[in-house]
C-alpha cells in the first residue's frame, strides 16, 4: 500500500472514531442538560452532535477524495477534501450563532439551578474530548488533511467548552440566585470559541482551494530531492499545490545548455521519480527543463 493510501486510511479511521465519541457524548450531554436544567450543557451537547455529523461527512469526503483520476477529473478528486473542510467550518459558524442567540435570549430568565450530575457529565466529556483531540490532531498533521484538522480542533473546543460548562454550572448551582446567569455566560463562551475556530478553518481550507503554495518544509524536501539528481544544476521555479491529502508539483530545473533533448528528457524523468520516491504524498510532478546560465 502506498503512502497516500495510508494517509487516507488513517484519516478515515480517526474520523470514524470521532463519530462514535461525539455521538455518545452528545446524547449523554443532551439528556443530562435537559433533565439537569443546564443550557450550557445542552449547548455543548448540540455541538457534540453536530461534530458527529461533521465526522460522518468527513468520512464520505475522504472516500471520494481518494478516488483516482478519470477523464472528467484528470487531477483526481482531492479538492473535495478541502471543500468539505470549508463546508464544515461554515457549519461551525452557524452553530456558534445559534448557541449565542439562545444564550442571550434566555439570559434574564429564572430557572431551577442545574443538578450536580451535570458537572460529572461535563467533566468526563472534557477528559474524553481532550484525549481524542490529541490523537486526531496527530493523524491530521501526519496526513495533512485540512478537513480532519477542522474536525480535530472542534474536539479541542468541545473539551474547553466542557470546562466552561463545569465553571458555569458550578457558579449557577452554588452561587445562589444572583449567579444564575453564569450558565448562560458559559454557553456564550462556547459560542465565541466555536466562532473563532470556524473562521480560522474556513480561511485555511479556502486558501487550499485557491492553490496556496505548500508549506516551506514540503518545498524544501522537493527542492532537495530534485537537486540530488545527476545533471540538475539548479531549480529555477518551484510551485507545489495541495489537492486533498496529496500535492501536485510544478518544477523548472536547470541543466547544461549543450545537452541533447533526449538527455534533458531523461534527467526530467529522473527528477520526477526521485521526488515521488523521497517526498510523501506527492500525486504527480510536472518537470520543465531550462538551460543553466553560467556567470
Amino acid at each position: 500500500m502506498n503512502s497516500s493510501a495510508n494517509l487516507y486510511r488513517d484519516s478515515r479511521r480517526a474520523a470514524m472514531w470521532g463519530i462514535a465519541l461525539s455521538l455518545g457524548l452528545g446524547l449523554a450531554k443532551f439528556a443530562g442538560g435537559v433533565a439537569g436544567h443546564s443550557l450550557a450543557l445542552v449547548s455543548d451537547a448540540v455541538h457534540s452532535l453536530v461534530d458527529a455529523a461533521i465526522a460522518g461527512a468527513l468520512v464520505g469526503a475522504l472516500v471520494v477524495a481518494e478516488r483516482p483520476a478519470d477523464p472528467e477529473h484528470p487531477y483526481g478528486h482531492g479538492r473535495l477534501e478541502a471543500l468539505a473542510g470549508a463546508g464544515l467550518a461554515l457549519v461551525l459558524l452557524f452553530l456558534a450563532a445559534g448557541i449565542a442567540w439562545e444564550a442571550i435570549a434566555t439570559l434574564a430568565e429564572q430557572r431551577p439551578p442545574p443538578e450536580t450530575y451535570t458537572l460529572v457529565i461535563a467533566t468526563c466529556g472534557a477528559l474524553f474530548q481532550e484525549g481524542f483531540h490529541r490523537y486526531a490532531s496527530r493523524v491530521a498533521r501526519q496526513s495533512g488533511s485540512g478537513a480532519l484538522m477542522a474536525a480535530t480542533w472542534d474536539y479541542r473546543l468541545d473539551a474547553l467548552g466542557a470546562l466552561a460548562v463545569v465553571l458555569g454550572v458550578s457558579l449557577s448551582k452554588w452561587g445562589g440566585p444572583s449567579w444564575q446567569w453564569a450558565d448562560r455566560v458559559a454557553a456564550l463562551g462556547i459560542a465565541a470559541s466555536v466562532l473563532f475556530i470556524g473562521g480560522r478553518l474556513l480561511r485555511d481550507n479556502t486558501n487550499d482551494l485557491m492553490d496556496r503554495q505548500a508549506p516551506k518544509n514540503v518545498l524544501d524536501e522537493v527542492r532537495r530531492a530534485a537537486t540530488t539528481v545527476a545533471g540538475v544544476l539548479g531549480v529555477e521555479t518551484l510551485r507545489v499545490r495541495k489537492s486533498g491529502l496529496e500535492y501536485f508539483v510544478d518544477i523548472h530545473i536547470e541543466v547544461a545548455p549543450d545537452l541533447t533533448v533526449e538527455v534533458g528528457h531523461g534527467i526530467a524523468h529522473a527528477v520526477k521519480d526521485r521526488i515521488r520516491d523521497q517526498v510523501a504524498a506527492i500525486r504527480d510532478v510536472l518537470v520543465h527543463v531550462e538551460p543553466h546560465t553560467r556567470l
